[in-house]
């Protein structure tokens, strides 16, 4: 069974390795939409594959350390494209809970990342 819980954080950031003249080299900022969804068995007497207050334990302070802040100032995000902040939040939150299976990060309504940790 996969389980999921939903975190959202607002941050600012700026691509330092585009173009001079792309838009995403200037700072600016994005509601991020993080999805992080574990996979295991249900267990018993509980019934569940993982208590989401555990989640919600684990996950919340990474993205506490990312809410209202500049991305690029946070160590190991200098270049924080979607792709490299779901890897950095991967890193993060496999070191504090297990059976984590993929992690879906949208930076807008209509663009984002799913990561497998692979």
């Amino acid at each position: 069974m996969i389980i999921y819980k939903s975190f959202t954080f607002d941050s600012a950031h700026f691509l330092p390795n585009v173009p001079p003249h792309h838009k995403c080299r200037n700072i600016h900022g994005h509601t991020y939409h993080l999805t992080v969804y574990f996979e295991g068995e249900v267990t018993t007497p509980e019934g569940w594959v993982l208590d989401f207050a555990l989640i919600k334990n684990a996950v919340k302070p990474i993205v506490d350390q990312l809410d209202h802040t500049i991305l690029n100032e946070v160590p190991g995000l200098e270049n924080p494209t979607a792709e490299n902040l779901a890897v950095w939040i991967w890193n993060s939150v496999t070191g504090k809970l297990g059976g984590l299976t993929k992690i879906e990060l949208k930076e807008t309504p209509t663009s984002g990342v799913i990561y497998e940790g692979k």
